[in-house]
């Protein structure tokens, strides 16, 4: 797969607008390098900078970065990883490059968001595992054509579905066989934080497995695909202004 210069800018901004948005930059940081598989000896050398300075940032002794180190950090990031066949830039890619991938939308929370707020907002109803409540917040979604992920994934590649952190709720649609999206969860080494069915009813076989993985499984009502997602991507929003400090209410449900 070839990466294509947007993917490339959507990484980017993506990586550089987390840490700008993040409560904690340097934890941020330390993630994202992580994430592309970065010491931070080698990144300070890609940013000529001594390596202490990175630890510093990643551990808090010094203040947040501005905008043009964030951007610095970030280019240092992207040239190492192209540098080395561009390994991550090009799984990234896999969750962008096309609406018909099993992906059908995919989110991390500017902040972690509480479970009952997502029960909310898709008018979800906690059907399995319910003394899960242990698990009071998230930190992003994936939705996910059930089908499609069955057909177009092996299973090295369901690590796709959990994005930046397995911290997160997978949102199964299209539906056929309840079984399916459950046996997903069970076979990959990532676990999800809640599991949610979309307009069908979880079987004996669904909830068992649930219980099993001891992961709270909620059914959604929400009349739609289309609706779903809009009710997600305003909850992404209420996170976002919680975030940048305006108090608002939680979500409504959602209007049938």
């Amino acid at each position: 797969m070839s990466v294509s210069p947007s993917t490339r800018e959507v990484l980017a901004r993506r990586v550089a607008g987390e840490i700008i948005l993040s409560g904690k930059p340097g934890v941020t940081m330390r993630k994202w390098r992580e994430l592309f598989a970065v010491s931070q000896l080698g990144l300070s050398e890609a940013m000529h900078l001594s390596s202490s300075v990175i630890s510093d940032y990643e551990s808090g002794r010094r203040k947040s970065p501005g905008a043009k180190f964030i951007r610095r950090f970030v280019l240092a990031l992207l040239q190492i990883d192209e540098s080395k066949g561009s390994r991550f830039i090009r799984e990234f890619a896999k969750l962008t490059s096309s609406p018909s991938t099993a992906i059908i939308d995919l989110r991390e929370f500017p902040i972690p968001v509480r479970v009952e707020y997502l029960r909310r907002a898709i008018n979800g109803e906690i059907v399995a595992f319910e003394e899960g409540g242990a698990v009071k917040e998230i930190s992003g979604y994936t939705v996910i054509d059930s089908k499609c992920a069955v057909e177009a994934l092996s299973g090295s590649e369901y690590t796709q579905l959990f994005g930046a952190s397995s911290e997160r709720a997978l949102i199964f649609t299209n539906v056929e066989n309840c079984t399916l999206p459950m046996m997903i969860v069970r076979v990959c080494s990532l676990k999800p934080c809640v599991v949610v069915f979309h307009k069908t009813s979880p079987d004996s076989e669904a909830l068992k497995l649930a219980e099993y993985e001891q992961i709270p499984l909620i059914y959604s009502s929400a009349p739609s695909v289309e609706q779903l997602v809009k009710s997600l991507r305003k909850l992404y929003r209420v996170a976002l202004r919680i975030k940048m400090g305006r108090r608002i209410r939680p979500p409504p449900k959602i209007s049938a």
